[in-house]
């Protein structure tokens, strides 16, 4: 599907985002290794989730919907059985490396595989901890590509030093570890997003946190529980974006996930002179939430590096545009892990930006924009299949001087399938 972005007036309403993909991955699979029914509320219906769900079922865990409610009957890590099929993970990294964690403790063959995104997207950094753990794990390209071919057993607990600031593979290890012998040290440099922890925590894990260590000590059971997934702050930027660049513009969104290893948007949005407010800040199931106000308002330019990056690696495409109307220099940094991503956002959000008629360059980690506070717009673009692409395209669209024509825009179902819903109900 090809759909036309143009100005089409203010965006002014409220409107609740999908529900965290994260947390909702993690719900589903943690759930399945807990013994008794677990309720989780609002789970995401993007495509990626579904993934998960999908292969779970196949590992022979029961996942009843009905509407906003998921209802999962865990069976405990050692109740999951052999799957008859490979388990395809679609184009979701998060299904492929943290059921590599689950499958690792597994003693039985588990298969993994994924589009042709996926496919191409690195492995090796779930394989090497997970390896030194004890379980057999081969793939393409000397282990490095799926698909993954996992021949779980009897794991050993691991001290490991995190090599890249990763979520996933952190988790993929905290996984493996629920049913390994002995004690399991996670050492981050950098800290990355902590739902696995919070969630294990809550589910009576035990596990300990410090500074930048994590200690898990195996193997556990996990209790189940009623959750309630917070909304999307990967989603909710690209109103927080649209509401700040599009004149006259006022949108509250509801209901969002504010965790501060998720929340680098607002940081850097609050640095270039975005008005964005938080209101009725709470904690529901162990994560903080708030309503997140926001305004039009003048951009300045920013530099965005260091510690923050993990805090903001999905929102990275969708601030390119708020680069782009800051009249000024704007750089992004360190951020190298955007090349593994559903593509090479990197070149991707340089590219985009360069056919909007905006000036953008590519460095090895990162990239500079030289915004004029305007977008000329005018073309036809590919988001190649990247969903984030896609809809900062879209936002783009909303405040360029011509149309932007997005080609192939239901990718977007991967993470949000209502976002043109929810943009016809903001203009006004």
């Amino acid at each position: 599907m090809d759909f036309e972005f143009k100005r089409l007036g203010p965006l002014r309403g409220e409107l609740t985002v999908p529900a965290d993909k994260s947390i909702s991955h993690r719900a589903v699979i943690l759930a399945s290794l807990a013994k008794g029914e677990s309720v989780v509320q609002n789970i995401s219906w993007g495509d990626d989730v579904k993934s998960t769900i999908r292969c779970m079922r196949q590992l022979g865990v029961e996942i009843v919907q009905d509407g906003k409610v998921t209802r999962i009957r865990g069976k405990g890590c050692a109740g999951l059985t052999e799957p008859n099929d490979v388990l395809n993970c679609g184009n979701s990294g998060t299904t492929m490396r943290l059921l590599a964690g689950v499958a690792a403790a597994r003693p039985f063959l588990t298969v993994l595989t994924g589009d042709n995104s996926l496919r191409r997207r690195p492995m090796a950094r779930v394989v090497e901890p997970l390896s030194m753990m004890g379980a057999v794990i081969c793939g393409r390209e000397n282990s490095r590509l799926a698909p993954l071919v996992i021949r779980g057993g009897e794991l050993k607990g691991i001290e490991y030093h995190m090599k890249v600031a990763s979520a996933q593979v952190k988790s993929a290890i905290l996984l493996a570890a629920l049913d390994a012998r002995g004690e399991t040290v996670i050492h981050e440099n950098v800290s990355s997003r902590d739902h696995t922890e919070r969630m294990l925590l809550e589910m009576g894990a035990n596990l300990e946190r410090k500074e930048n260590e994590i200690r898990l000590r195996g193997p556990c059971e996990l209790d189940s529980r009623e959750w309630r997934i917070t909304g999307d702050i990967s989603s909710a930027a690209f109103w927080l974006v649209a509401a700040t660049i599009v004149p006259g513009s006022e949108v509250l969104v509801r209901d969002v996930g504010v965790n501060p290893t998720r929340s680098g948007v607002l940081t850097a949005l609050k640095s270039m002179g975005a008005q964005i407010h938080l209101e009725d800040y709470r904690t529901v199931g162990g994560e903080p939430v708030a309503d997140i106000l926001v305004k039009h308002s003048g951009l300045q330019p920013v530099e965005i590096g260091g510690n923050i990056i993990p805090s903001l690696i999905d929102e990275i495409p969708v601030l390119a545009v708020a680069m782009a109307m800051a009249p000024g220099t704007s750089a992004v940094r360190d951020a190298a892990e955007l090349r593994a991503k559903e593509s090479d956002r990197i070149a991707m959000v340089v590219s985009v930006l360069q056919q909007m008629g905006v000036e953008a360059t590519e460095t090895a980690d990162g990239f500079i924009v030289h915004g004029q506070g305007k977008i000329p717009g005018n073309c036809r673009l590919f988001p190649g299949g990247d969903h984030r692409i896609a809809m900062a395209s879209a936002v783009a669209g909303l405040v360029s001087e011509m149309p932007v024509m997005v080609e192939d825009f239901n990718c977007v179902d991967i993470s949000y399938p209502a976002f043109l819903q929810d943009l016809q109900g903001l203009i006004r």
